[in-house]
């Protein structure tokens, strides 16, 4: 285990609940500092601090900050920057979800879904490249599988999504050769929170997938822990985690 000083510190947007949350521990268990970012997620985020600080004194500090108002997101950075001195990883992984029907898209949809799906995501990694550079860390983009392949009545979210991939490409190429960029398209991982869907319809998604079942957030965390450690090869790619979808 690496001294204090040393270990290594990673970012992760909405890392309070679900795959971020997931990715967060992995990243603990494996010796990382983690700068936790949540915004209404306060409670879990710092439920989660508590846990890993347990583990390991001084080891995950909250940063509240509303991706939607770019001073915040900005301030975010710098805060992260600031909690151990140092950044090996970025993990833009919050995101904005909900349906946008055609007839019924305002400017707000835009500016939400593009916020923390596209926005932040180049503002930060703009902010900490510097520090992510000089220790030849990497960033890692949480795309989706609907990015390339359309959702019906989801236009803004899969355009946003769209852009984060481009900026993944980009980006690669930009920061090369000391730091890799690569992003994550998951599957069907977990149901979007607060929407109802019945069961036939559950049943229809998994069933597109190749291996018939859910995947887990533990699969995404995995996918993570694959480009940070052991894909020193690759940058500028999309990990698929989708079952084969």
């Amino acid at each position: 285990m690496k001294t204090k000083k040393t270990n290594p510190v990673a970012l992760i947007t909405g890392a309070a609940v679900r795959l971020g949350a997931a990715t967060a521990s992995l990243l603990h268990s494996n010796g990382y500092n983690i700068v936790i970012h949540c915004n209404r997620s306060t409670q879990a985020g710092n439920a989660l601090a508590t846990e890993l600080n347990s583990l390991r004194e001084d080891s995950a500090r909250v940063i509240l900050a509303d991706l939607m108002d770019q001073s915040s997101v900005l301030q975010l950075g710098e805060k992260a920057l600031a909690a151990w001195g140092r950044m090996d990883v970025l993990i833009n992984n919050a995101s904005a979800f909900y349906p946008t029907p055609l007839k019924e898209i305002t400017d707000a949809d835009w500016d939400i879904l593009f916020a923390s799906n596209a926005r932040a995501p180049l503002f930060l990694a703009s902010i900490c490249a510097d520090a992510i550079q000089s220790n030849h860390g990497c960033i890692i983009n949480i795309s989706d599988l609907y990015a390339r392949r359309g959702l019906s009545n989801h236009s803004i979210y899969t355009m946003a999504k769209a852009a984060n991939e481009a900026m993944t490409k980009t980006l690669a190429r930009e920061l090369a050769p000391d730091v890799r960029v690569n992003g994550i398209a998951p599957g069907a991982i977990l149901w979007p929170p607060g929407e109802e869907m019945s069961e036939e319809k559950k049943q229809v998604i998994i069933d597109k997938a190749s291996l018939k079942k859910m995947g887990s957030p533990d699969d995404i965390a995995n996918a993570a822990w694959f480009l940070i450690e052991k894909a020193t090869y690759m940058t500028g790619q999309i990990l698929y985690v989708d079952g084969g979808r």
